[in-house]
């Protein structure tokens, strides 16, 4: 799209195809050879996508709705649609060669997990080799982040070779190559260093991480009587690479304090868990930030003034030049995030807490199921499950199992996961005791945790990549009105069980708010701990700033 409207501007320049075009009328011009280019695009890039039959006819009667006919394949010539035709097919064609090994279907050249599948259906995780380790799920049922239903079976790890992808503005002083044993290269990008490690360098800092996880999953239960004031008053305004804001005296655009919105701290975890999920029949991470980028351009008390100087953009220009810089952002993120989680392989909570469950207890040496590596006793929330705590009427009562063979093992209050949940539309599982070998991630059971390493988290590094971008953009930090909003109807938005109980409204004051939300929306869903977050956030400041020098090139021709 970026492409077919620089043709028509003397100085502007392409990304892809370079060219200078003319027509007597320059607004009919672009607007047909952006639709011939996006149309190839789409039509090529989704042939093969769940409801594919219906995606694909609704583009061609956009095209038709449009008057253009979709049947002009030429790529020859000066009219529109040629041009239109003809970026499409180099943009394709860069593609198939962009290291992304499209033309093997992005299959895996070498990588190779090392620790056996972890059936999230069976207890514990009894096979794992190295708990510092990414390690595969098997699954009964399998729906990929595209919505593709998969063959039973093992899930494989999705692009740990992408660092090799060919970037938009990552700079070759940026990157690191390693070799493995096996003499494979792993391209990485603003290399953050390794993961905690247990029993090697942060130890305590992957214990205490991942416990993390497991005691925001105990926060999932909205009748807890827990409540929270989630308005930009309260919440947000964080210093880069923390969670330390305190949220903001008023907002900038009306100078009235914030409304406070109270609602029960469990519901609003929830929501923020689902909202930024993003799998499944979504717009998946980076392309969430688009539906915020349009919420944005949309809004009706916004002026769209380039860095929020000058006379307002022509609408067409505005949406071409943002979406040309956010995606370049947020592909950035993608090869950086990527080639990290490729080379430093990093275990997901699901796989490190049932291990550190197996073990035992960490926090009494003398006491029953000892070991320094188990997780960490806390009164109330992680318990052993003892002769006492089995008895009739005691807490743990329903846990104990044939014959008491549950006595000695590691007890949670956690969120008790997709067994519970017979109709996601009617049924809530709630947070209870359960036994940690049995703790599930805030997911769909068919979803469970996303097929690749956690190390660094793709939302943190998205979500602060694009939060820099919306702001050089606009020309401010604050979305339109001082706050942007999103509404979760009572009983209606939850997917993965009902609720939430009451109408909760997701508030940011500014895009950064939005992206901070959503790194810790991912420790809610019990997808990330601390460890991968943080070193995402800050790795997404740079991305997103860069990406935006880099745009700024093309658009007054000097790249």
């Amino acid at each position: 799209m970026w492409d077919a409207w620089a043709a028509f501007d003397s100085t502007a320049k392409g990304a892809v195809v370079d060219e200078l075009a003319t027509a007597a009328n320059i607004g009919e011009a672009r607007n047909e050879a952006i639709s011939f280019a996006a149309y190839r695009i789409l039509t090529a890039r989704f042939a093969k996508s769940p409801g594919a039959n219906e995606t694909l006819g609704l583009l061609a009667a956009k095209m038709a709705q449009l008057g253009y006919d979709l049947n002009f394949s030429e790529q020859t010539g000066d009219s529109p649609a040629a041009l239109g035709n003809r970026i499409a097919a180099a943009m394709l064609a860069f593609g198939s060669l962009d290291g992304s090994n499209e033309a093997n279907g992005y299959v895996n050249k070498f990588y190779k997990p090392s620790n056996p599948p972890l059936l999230p259906a069976f207890p514990g995780n009894p096979k794992i080799v190295d708990p510092n380790l990414w390690q595969p799920l098997a699954l009964k049922y399998n729906i990929d982040q595209a919505g593709n239903p998969l063959p039973t079976g093992v899930v494989p790890f999705l692009s740990p070779e992408w660092g090799t992808c060919a970037p938009f503005a990552l700079d070759p002083t940026d990157l690191t190559v390693y070799t493995s044993k096996a003499s494979d290269n792993y391209w990485v990008y603003h290399d953050p260093g390794p993961p905690p490690q247990l029993g090697g360098l942060g130890d305590l800092e992957y214990k205490e991480g991942f416990e993390k996880v497991l005691e925001w999953s105990s926060f999932l239960d909205p009748t807890d009587g827990v409540t929270l004031d989630i308005s930009p008053g309260a919440r947000g305004n964080n210093t880069l690479g923390t969670n330390d804001g305190n949220g903001r005296l008023a907002n900038p655009a009306t100078g009235e304090p914030y409304v406070p919105q109270v609602v029960p701290a469990g519901d609003y975890y929830r929501v923020l868990a689902e909202f930024w999920a993003d799998g499944p029949d979504s717009e998946t991470p980076p392309g969430h930030w688009f539906v915020l980028a349009n919420y944005v351009s949309d809004h009706p008390s916004f002026v769209k003034r380039y860095e929020g100087q000058g006379e307002p953009m022509d609408p067409l220009e505005w949406d071409v030049k943002l979406y040309f810089t956010l995606a370049g952002a947020v592909h950035d993120s993608a090869v950086t995030a990527w080639g990290i989680k490729g080379w430093y392989d990093y275990i997901r909570p699901i796989s490190a807490l049932r291990y550190m469950g197996d073990l035992g207890q960490r926090t009494d040496k003398f006491g029953v199921s000892y070991d320094p590596n188990g997780v960490a006793l806390v009164p109330g929330r992680v318990e052993l499950v003892t002769q006492a705590s089995i008895a009739k009427n005691q807490r743990h009562e329903h846990l104990a199992g044939k014959n008491n063979v549950n006595i000695g093992k590691i007890a949670v209050r956690a969120w008790r996961g997709p067994d519970f949940i017979k109709n996601p539309a009617i049924d809530t599982a709630g947070v209870a005791w359960i036994l940690l070998e049995n703790w599930w991630p805030y997911q769909r059971p068919t979803f469970v945790t996303p097929p690749f390493a956690g190390y660094v988290s793709g939302h943190s590094t998205f979500s602060r990549a694009a939060a820099t971008v919306m702001t050089r953009f606009t020309g401010s930090e604050f979305f339109p009105g001082g706050m942007g909003v999103f509404k979760a109807p009572r009983n209606e938005f939850l997917v993965f069980e009902e609720g939430p109980s009451v109408d909760v409204t997701l508030q940011w004051a500014t895009y950064y708010d939005a992206a901070d939300e959503c790194s810790l929306s991912r420790i809610y869903g019990g997808i990330h701990p601390r460890a991968d977050d943080i070193p995402g956030r800050l790795a997404g400041a740079v991305i997103g700033a860069d990406a935006y020098e880099m745009a700024k090139t093309y658009f007054v021709g000097s790249k």
